[in-house]
This record gives structure tokens, C-alpha cells and sequence, in this order.
């Protein structure tokens, strides 16, 4: 009969007491682990107590300048990683105009334009517009005339971009319109 009444005693525990009593037990413990070191801690020499003091703040300053510095470090490293993505972007952004768009549709599985069409193509992007080209063999026949010195040059450097090779090129200007004219013969 006694043990079935503790048992009952040690089963009538209700939440809330359970609670106040494990808060109990821990403040407890951290209690008396703060009074033994402090006892600890009195029972030392005071020539031990500072050096034990010198050894603990050098100690802490070792790791906070240590976890400074690492810190320190990665920030630099992720400065300099973002700065080389950045120059990356941009150097790529400088070489889109160098990219051959034929060679990307037939890496693509399209079929490749032909060379007269990729050059109308080239020069209508470039702002010259009723270009006459025609294929004549391996080579290809242009002519056009712009009024801007700015635009036909262009147009002519990405043709070299594109590996097209002038064979043939007559430039001149009309006096009265100031228009310039273009006759080219390229192979690629």
C-alpha cells in the first residue's frame, strides 16, 4: 500500500510544477557551479589569480583579433570575386558585337544563312539599309551608300570581326551629297 501511495505522490506532478521545478534545477546548478569557482578562485594565490587574469585576456584578445582578422579576410576575398564578376560582365557586353550569329544558329542545329544573306543581315543591323549584295562564287558583291562616316566604317570593321577578307573596296564620297559610297568584293 505505501508504494502504490508514492506513486501516486510522484504522478500528481502537473505541468506548471514541472516547469518551476526544472527552472529550479537548473538555476540551482548554475548557482553552485558560480560558488565553486568562486571558491576556486579565492583559494588561488593572488600571483596566480593575475596570471591566470593575463592568460584568460590574452586569450580573448587571440580570438576576437583572430575572428576579426578571418572576418576581414572573406570580406576581401568576396569583394574582389565581385569585382572580377563585374569586369567579366562587362567584358563580355564589349564582345557581343564580335559574336558570329551564323555560327550560333549552326551550333543551334539550323542550317547557317547563306553568306550574301548573313551580310545583308550584318549591314542592315548596322543602319545601312538597301545594301545591294549578291554571291558570286566563293566571294560576295556589296554596294551601298550612307551618310555617315561613323556608320560605314563600323559596318566594315564587323565584317572583318565576322572573317570576311575585302578582295576588292572602293570608297568615295559625292561632292554635293557628301554621301559615301561603298563597292566591296570579300571572301570568307
Amino acid at each position: 500500500m505505501k508504494r502504490l501511495q508514492r506513486r501516486t505522490k510522484r504522478n500528481n506532478i502537473t505541468p506548471e510544477t514541472s516547469n518551476s521545478i526544472g527552472t529550479n534545477v537548473l538555476s540551482t546548478r548554475i548557482n553552485n557551479f558560480q560558488q565553486m569557482l568562486s571558491l576556486r578562485w579565492q583559494a588561488l594565490s593572488p600571483r596566480d589569480q593575475l596570471a591566470l587574469a593575463v592568460l584568460s585576456m590574452f586569450l580573448l584578445l587571440f580570438i576576437g583579433g583572430y575572428g576579426g582578422y578571418s572576418i576581414h579576410q572573406a570580406a576581401n576575398d568576396s569583394k574582389r570575386d565581385y569585382q572580377e564578376q563585374v569586369a567579366d560582365y562587362f567584358w563580355l557586353r564589349a564582345q557581343a558585337g564580335n559574336i558570329d550569329s551564323n555560327a550560333m544558329n549552326a551550333a543551334d542545329g539550323e542550317a547557317a544563312m547563306p553568306p550574301a544573306n548573313s551580310i545583308s543581315a550584318l549591314l542592315n543591323n548596322s543602319g545601312i539599309a538597301n545594301a545591294q549584295v549578291v554571291a558570286t562564287g566563293d566571294a560576295v558583291q556589296l554596294s551601298f551608300n550612307h551618310a555617315s562616316q561613323a556608320v560605314v566604317s563600323t559596318a566594315l570593321g564587323k565584317l572583318e570581326q565576322q572573317g570576311w577578307q575585302f578582295s576588292q573596296l572602293s570608297i568615295q564620297q559625292d561632292l554635293v551629297t557628301k554621301a559615301i559610297q561603298v563597292q566591296a568584293t570579300v571572301t570568307s
